[in-house]
């Protein structure tokens, strides 16, 4: 891990192509921007183990030179050529390609154009795969400080949540906020139910209006310079009833448990069952149907995941969240989520809103 930390992504990816590639050719755009630190919607990021090269059009070129670092800014022209130009260059004979991101046309396209044998196996994918999933320094510093702003954002809307308001008021409001101050981007579409809607563990907002003793729950995320926060509070707006503070304390109790377990070296299905386990022996095991959680980064699902069905192996500074929720249909559903950073012998919970129930 810490040797890890010496090398940047793109020289990472360098040093382990050799492995199983003469050059890779990257054009999704979030693992383009992941290896040049720039945004764009275009750009081919072409990468040998002796050097890269960012090939571009002219809409990115001036930002690309002054923005890009550790590889070559190249302004694209007949696209297909400078490749081959460059395979030439470095007596490359077998191109990998992004299998988990390429459409068959596309890998058509490459495949046609491309003048050496082309590698559409995993290698690529599962090898960038494997560089993201451990977060580097600076971008736990990005993740936290997009959580800060999710973190403002809740305790902005304490003062907005009442009797009255809709859940796309309330969606606006926080998407608003964030915007506001500083996020680049909403993580996701922003999810505010209330009352029966919480039952619905992705719903979408709608013009219902909050009642009184309705649960209203908030899933939510900003993004700073690319990376992803990610985090779920239940508060309740009148007084709940003696079920609701139940299922509410299940919640809760099972999302410590989970965050207890947190450790390098647990499985996904370890990890799971930790939390499983409590809401299961509370009786609403039925009402748990979804993994415990996932990775975030600069996607808002990544890699681990923690599921019944997973048994990756957590490693030092990869990501997870904690989310264990109770769902019980048209009745109502709480979920609470933090995301942590996993360490040797526990984990750091970037999460710092409070949890306990609130009521408005």
């Amino acid at each position: 891990m810490e040797t890890q930390q010496l090398f940047t992504p793109v020289e990472l990816l360098k040093n382990q192509l050799k492995s199983f590639s003469d050059c890779a050719i990257i054009t999704d755009d979030i693992n383009r921007r992941y290896f040049t630190q720039m945004k764009s919607s275009a750009g081919t990021l072409v990468v040998f183990p002796e050097e890269a090269y960012l090939i571009i059009d002219f809409r990115y070129i001036e930002k690309a030179r002054k923005t890009v670092k550790g590889c070559e800014v190249v302004l694209q022209n007949k696209l297909y050529e400078q490749i081959n130009q460059l395979i030439d260059k470095y007596n490359a004979t077998k191109v990998s390609v992004e299998a988990d991101n390429l459409t068959i046309s596309q890998l058509e396209k490459i495949s046609n154009e491309i003048k050496c044998e082309i590698d559409s196996s995993r290698s690529l994918s599962e090898c960038i795969g494997e560089i993201r999933v451990r977060k580097r320094d600076e971008e736990i510093e990005k993740i936290i400080a997009a959580q800060r702003i999710a973190e403002k954002g809740f305790e902005h809307m304490l003062n907005f949540i009442g009797e009255g308001k809709t859940e796309r008021e309330i969606q606006l409001e926080l998407d608003y906020f964030m915007l506001k101050n500083g996020a680049e981007a909403l993580s996701f579409d922003t999810i505010a139910l209330s009352g029966k809607n919480t039952s619905l563990p992705h719903g979408v907002p709608t013009d219902k209006r909050v009642e009184q003793g309705d649960f209203v729950l908030l899933d939510y995320g900003a993004v700073i310079d690319g990376w992803h926060s990610d985090m779920t509070r239940t508060v309740c707006v009148g007084q709940p009833t003696d079920e609701m503070k139940q299922v509410y304390e299940t919640v809760l109790n099972a999302q410590l448990a989970g965050l207890s377990a947190v450790r390098a070296g647990i499985t996904g299905i370890e990890l799971d069952k930790a939390a499983r386990d409590i809401i299961d022996s509370a009786g609403y095991g039925e009402y748990f149907g979804h993994s415990l959680g996932h990775g975030v980064g600069m996607e808002i699902h990544e890699a681990p995941t923690a599921s019944p069905s997973c048994d990756n192996l957590l490693e030092e500074n990869m990501i997870v969240t904690i989310e264990p929720g109770i769902y019980i249909p048209e009745k109502f559903g709480v979920r609470i989520e933090d995301f942590v950073i996993v360490k040797e012998n526990g984990c750091e919970n970037m999460t710092k809103a409070p949890k306990n129930l609130i009521i408005l």
